[in-house]
């Protein structure tokens, strides 16, 4: 049976600034990343993002970023493995607060933009991540980049990872995504994207930038929902992959099966 998780970043408005259309995302994808403070986010999104999933029925999982509210994650900071373990340690804590608070169990962990880049190649800081989700709750779920360190971290201490992979990123031949600066990063058809998406999930293969097909395994596929087309992407993907008779069911569902 094909099947496969969609997750959305979500919650990363704060303060009187708003971003994304998390409330009309929800209903369409299984998993929610919600952002924890430090790229994006504020207690008050948290809670309320939270609350939303919750409603529609959805997994939470925590989304930590290096402190960088400014440039929104993005930008590849110097840090220890060990201040890398406590910024992430401190992030799922804050978010698992409102889990608890809620009554819902926190799902699983995705570190966001450059901190998720970063430790997608170093596998020290891939394993500061890991270690930090295993001493905080060893039944998370590790949510990383289809055959980065971080699945590899993840797998070799014994935590459940699942494999994420993007419908609107080009890769490179190594797997990584394309860096955002570089022409063709972005994919932006959304009949090509569809059909990338569905060709991971059935044959466990994409194209990458270079013409090149490489392997890859979709256990969650991500959507983003801060677009200006985000919404109705988001409804054509999930219709598009039902139609396919892949069953879409969050990681938790998964694991049961």
């Amino acid at each position: 049976m094909y099947q496969i998780d969609l997750n959305c970043d979500l919650g990363e408005s704060f303060g009187c600034y708003r971003l994304g259309q998390d409330a009309q995302v929800i209903p369409w994808i299984t998993s929610a990343n919600v952002a924890c403070g430090y790229h994006a986010s504020d207690p008050v999104v948290m809670e309320r993002t939270v609350a939303m999933a919750k409603e529609a029925g959805i997994q939470v999982g925590a989304h930590p970023g290096f402190p960088d509210l400014m440039g929104f994650g993005r930008r590849n900071m110097q840090v220890s493995y060990e201040e890398a373990k406590a910024y992430t340690m401190y992030q799922v804590g804050a978010l698992d607060g409102f889990c608890r608070a809620k009554g819902m169990t926190l799902q699983h962990v995705k570190p966001h933009g450059a901190l998720y880049n970063m430790a997608a190649k170093d596998a020290g800081l891939a394993e500061a991540i890991c270690r930090a989700v295993q001493e905080y709750d060893n039944n998370l779920i590790l949510m990383a980049l289809s055959g980065s360190e971080m699945i590899k971290a993840a797998e070799s201490m014994g935590l459940s990872a699942a494999s994420e992979v993007f419908a609107d990123r080009a890769y490179e031949e190594d797997g990584t995504l394309v860096n955002r600066r570089k022409d063709g990063a972005m994919i932006t058809d959304e009949e090509e994207a569809i059909f990338r998406v569905i060709r991971m999930v059935k044959e466990k293969k994409v194209q990458a930038i270079t013409g090149k097909d490489i392997p890859i395994r979709a256990d969650s596929v991500c959507v983003h929902g801060d677009g200006e087309k985000a919404l109705a992407f988001v409804r054509r993907i999930r219709k598009a992959l039902e139609k396919e008779g892949i069953r879409i069911c969050s990681l938790t569902e998964m694991k049961k099966n």
